[in-house]
């Protein structure tokens, strides 16, 4: 694995830069922001993620070994490509990706080009526990002083990006709690969000069996 570069920086385009290093270009994709920080001609350094296809072998730089993490986590949402995380990294900083995805926040995400409310909701349930902000372990949950009137607008949020509507997240996530209360004092909304779905799962068994049944 190629974990950074550091050469001359013989061109800066829009969406990529060339880092000469002892007389061979190596081309890597970048954000805007991260080819703002180069000059054609200066010294560089870039740290990078490399992508193999069959027919390709791709390296993306950031600035920040920071920005490589949250790129390479981004990679594992089904349906999210290199270009699709480095899209999401050029609207936000990676401590903004961490909070969003820790806290639930869907709308976070449609704001990048390319990602809708459906996709949007998917990245915030399959990033679930897998970024959390820093000086926060994964297992943190809000403070106890946080009422419902925080975190359920972000679960009902993140459902209805999944195709709920909100009457019907807003019951199952009652009905979900309903046996598990400790979930809604701690108010972890990554938590809340795997137990409703959870539940809408069993639920679902639960009623085909009935109807199973009743036939």
């Amino acid at each position: 694995m190629i974990s950074f570069l550091r050469g001359t920086v013989a061109h800066v385009g829009l969406s990529s830069a060339v880092i000469d290093l002892n007389g061979a270009g190596m081309s890597v994709n970048a954000t805007p922001q991260t080819l703002s920080t180069l000059r054609t001609g200066e010294e560089g350094k870039l740290f990078t993620s490399l992508i193999v296809r069959e027919d390709s072998l791709t390296l993306y730089g950031f600035v920040s070994d920071d920005e490589r993490e949250v790129f390479d986590v981004l990679l594992s949402v089904s349906g999210v490509g290199p270009r699709l995380a480095l899209a999401v990294l050029a609207v936000h900083e990676p401590e903004a990706i961490r909070v969003a995805a820790h806290s639930g926040d869907g709308k976070a995400f449609t704001l990048v080009p390319g990602i809708g409310p459906k996709v949007a909701g998917r990245i915030v349930l399959e990033l679930a526990g897998k970024l959390v902000p820093h000086g926060t372990t994964a297992g943190a949950t809000m403070p106890a002083a946080s009422a419902e009137s925080v975190w359920k607008p972000q679960v009902v949020a993140a459902m209805t990006s999944l195709g709920w509507s909100e009457k019907d997240a807003t019951a199952s996530i009652d009905k979900s709690l309903a046996d598990s209360p400790e979930l809604a004092e701690k108010g972890n909304v990554a938590e809340i969000l795997r137990a409703t779905l959870r539940w809408l799962g069993q639920d679902g068994a639960r009623a085909g069996n009935r109807v199973g049944a009743r036939g």
